[in-house]
């Protein structure tokens, strides 16, 4: 009798184990994938030795949840902050503003200085360049990121020439290569260049002793400085002689 009680037992005991597997499996599986999940999201997950690249992608979390955006290369800023040395915050046009009492700024150009361009209406935010080379007082070679005509949209360029075309060789306006043509783009204004070494509270002015001529050049698409930045028209006066009087008959008579 106990044995069959025992017996009885046993087989409810297997059928409930039966009965109760698949729960416990399912439950197991979710915790398993919450685990997973929350691995993912965290990077607990990524195996040792695996390092992500996020030139292409980046990710951004975003309530828990990660979301991808994609990266078009790198704009000038951070290029010349990275190429130069030279940390000023702000957006490209802020720079030389910015760059007063820290760093020291002027209107001659200097290897590894950073040449700033004013805003203007082709460039909201303006531009930053690095110098490479000093060719001469009105050329020089730039290293930058992010020009239209220069390796396109978060491209690098190297060694493009850039002719001054102020004036004064002040270095105020300036026209940038277009390609090995030897044609360069409109005009552009610029504030001057800024030097990695402390600001002296003085902007240094050009050393040359008289101002360069400038270079013959294509004709400027355009010129993207404002109107008071602009050199006046010089518009040349012509006298006009006066035309001589011909004596007929005791009396002057002018010449038709």
């Amino acid at each position: 009798m106990r044995q069959q009680k025992s017996g009885t037992k046993l087989v409810l005991a297997g059928a409930l184990l039966l009965i109760a597997s698949p729960f416990s499996m399912l439950s197991a599986h979710a915790e398993t994938s919450i685990h997973r999940n929350v691995q993912h999201r965290t990077g607990a997950a990524q195996a040792p030795g695996v390092t992500k690249t996020h030139s292409v992608v980046k990710t951004t979390q975003v309530a828990a949840r990660q979301r991808p955006t994609r990266s078009y290369g790198i704009s000038c800023v951070p290029f010349a902050r990275a190429e130069s040395g030279i940390v000023v915050a702000g957006n490209a046009w802020q720079w030389w503003g910015n760059a007063a009492g820290i760093y020291a700024r002027g209107q001659t150009p200097e290897p590894g200085s950073v040449l700033t361009f004013r805003a203007n209406g082709r460039m909201r935010m303006g531009h930053v360049a690095v110098i490479a080379r000093v060719v001469n007082p009105r050329e020089v070679l730039i290293d930058h990121a992010n020009w239209p005509s220069g390796g396109g949209r978060g491209g690098v360029s190297q060694a493009i020439p850039v002719v001054d075309v102020s004036e004064n060789n002040d270095w105020s306006a300036v026209r940038v290569g277009l390609g090995n043509d030897g044609n360069f783009g409109s005009v552009y204004p610029t504030y001057g260049f800024i030097y990695d070494r402390p600001d002296t509270g003085t902007i240094e002015a050009n050393r040359n002793a008289t101002a360069q001529q400038v270079a013959q050049l294509n004709p400027a698409p355009r010129d993207l400085r404002q109107s008071a930045m602009r050199p006046a028209r010089q518009y040349e006066e012509v006298a006009q002689a006066p035309k001589p009087r011909q004596r007929q008959a005791g009396y002057f008579v002018p010449r038709n």
